[in-house]
């Protein structure tokens, strides 16, 4: 293989582009429709593997930690050392670590499997999107991505049901398995078709203490919120979290001193991206502990099958397919602002909706109507919050911002796993039902969201150059950075259906 394009690249209409979007649409469909469907399998593995909600925490957050953590460090290695060559170590790995995961027999073996996972994730879901800025031409990119995206999207869209029917007709150890026949479908065709790739004018050496920091920092921080509670504030316990609050307080001064940094401190002047990261943190906290704390509800309260619980959210991924596109055009001729703010507000009051969801209530009137309004409020949010932190710095720093605002996400989702089951008294649930907790819980993610709205209106603008983005939208918040550089050609309309549902 030659070590880089052609300066005019692929045609996305010739053979070879097709079968890169195939490469990449297999790899990064692998990692969603995991994020998708494990949500839907947690009681089943609570009640095998035993740990209670402790386990059932560790085995979404074990992965959110490694992949929030080292997506930056994945998408800057698949830069230096060849981006062809990261995105099939990262197959590989996610794959053994997806076998791992199907034949734990434990939850600690389960949970270190997840972790392994996390770390193929960082290296496989930037490559994707990263193999097709770096080859295919200019002019096509935006129809790559829009395909690769519907594509992706399908993986994740299929997740629940898949997930759900798997765990009721097989066992949720299939969740896992399933990844195998995808991953070597992929790797044979990235390495049969896909050219490798990387930036040679990269200077400085790679930001592994950057990196490490950050590791540090959330692994310690996240260990003490899920284990002080049930085995109490010891040394150990405390420490931990000592060292991961100095950890992270140090990541900017390590960043500073680097040659080269995961993140530019300087995108930090922007006011509009401190603000639009301050919204997605505050949204998508509430976004993930409700996603979390749902599929349990639905489950081990109200006696859903997994597939009926993956069922469930259907509305939720319709709407986003559904509105995205018109959202983001509207976005593009009033400004983000005042949709940034009433997203928020009404993803508030669809959780408070789903206080509804208790046991004895139908799905019409105690499940749809949070979905519904829910799925709305997130459909008007994430479209103008994508376009806000891509418009918000230098062109240079687009592919930093992208991927910071992909790894905020991602912590947000891993704090509310992490802190919302304690905050709301849901810290000694087993397999049985969450009790009024559920409740509680889902009236603190509407009040996430209201804070997220409030620091809409103080910190966005009501006109911001919008730089449209193409990127998949469906129930999984911010699974990939875009790689660096607009993706989307110039002249190009709003993003498609499936294509501005994300930040990040």
């Amino acid at each position: 293989m030659n070590p880089s394009p052609s300066p005019p690249g692929v045609p996305l209409a010739s053979p070879s582009g097709r079968w890169l979007i195939v490469a990449a649409a297999l790899g990064s469909g692998m990692a969603f429709l995991d994020g998708s469907v494990v949500n839907v399998a947690l009681p089943e593995i609570g009640r095998e593997l035993g740990g209670g909600i402790t386990t059932q925490q560790w085995v979404l957050d074990g992965y959110y930690l490694t992949l929030s953590s080292l997506l930056l460090l994945g998408g800057a290695l698949g830069d230096r050392y060849g981006r062809r060559r990261v995105f099939m170590a990262g197959l590989v790995l996610f794959t053994l670590a997806s076998l791992g995961c199907g034949v734990a027999a434990s939850g600690t073996m389960l949970i270190a499997a997840r972790i392994a996972q996390g770390v193929g994730g960082a290296l496989l879901v930037p490559g994707s999107l990263a193999l097709i800025d770096s080859v295919i031409a200019h002019a096509d990119r935006g129809r790559a991505v829009g395909t690769w995206a519907g594509l992706s999207g399908v993986a994740s869209a299929l997740g629940p049901f898949l997930g759900g029917w798997l765990v009721d007709a097989a066992s949720w150890r299939w969740v896992f398995f399933i990844n195998v026949p995808l991953a070597v479908a992929a790797v044979a065709v990235t390495a049969r078709h896909v050219p490798e790739s990387r930036d040679r004018a990269l200077t400085g050496r790679l930001d592994v203490a950057g990196a490490a920091a950050v590791t540090v920092g959330l692994a310690g921080i996240v260990y003490a919120l899920i284990e002080g509670p049930t085995r109490g504030w010891t040394p150990t316990i405390t420490g931990s979290a000592v060292l991961g609050v100095l950890a992270l307080a140090a990541f900017p001064f390590v960043e500073r001193a680097a040659t080269a940094p995961l993140i530019p401190l300087s995108m930090f002047r922007s006011r509009q991206f401190v603000g639009a990261n301050l919204v997605t943190l505050a949204v998508y906290t509430g976004l993930g502990g409700a996603l979390f704390l749902l599929a349990l509800q639905l489950q081990q309260s109200m006696g859903y099958s997994a597939l009926a619980a993956g069922a469930a959210l259907l509305p939720f991924t319709l709407i986003m397919l559904l509105l995205s596109r018109a959202v983001g055009g509207l976005s593009q001729r009033i400004g983000p602002r005042w949709l940034m703010t009433v997203g928020p507000l009404l993803a508030a009051a669809g959780f408070l909706l789903f206080t509804r969801a208790v046991p004895g209530a139908g799905y019409v009137e105690g499940v749809l109507p949070g979905v519904t309004v829910f799925g709305l409020g997130m459909a008007v949010t994430v479209s103008p919050l994508t376009s806000t932190v891509l418009a918000s710095v230098d062109e240079s720093h687009v592919g930093a911002a992208s991927g910071a605002n992909n790894g905020v996400s991602r912590l947000a989702s891993l704090l509310a796993v992490a802190v919302l089951p304690l905050v709301a008294g849901l810290d000694s649930i087993g397999t049985g039902p969450l009790g009024p907790g559920f409740a509680r819980a889902m009236v603190i993610c509407a009040g996430l969201c209201v804070v997220g709205a409030l620091v809409a209106v103080v910190t966005i603008d009501r006109a911001v150059p919008v730089r449209t983005h193409l990127m998949p939208g469906l129930a999984q918040p911010c699974q990939q950075p875009c790689t660096r550089g607009d993706l989307t050609p110039p002249g190009a309309g709003p993003a498609s259906p499936s294509g501005s549902a994300r930040p990040g």
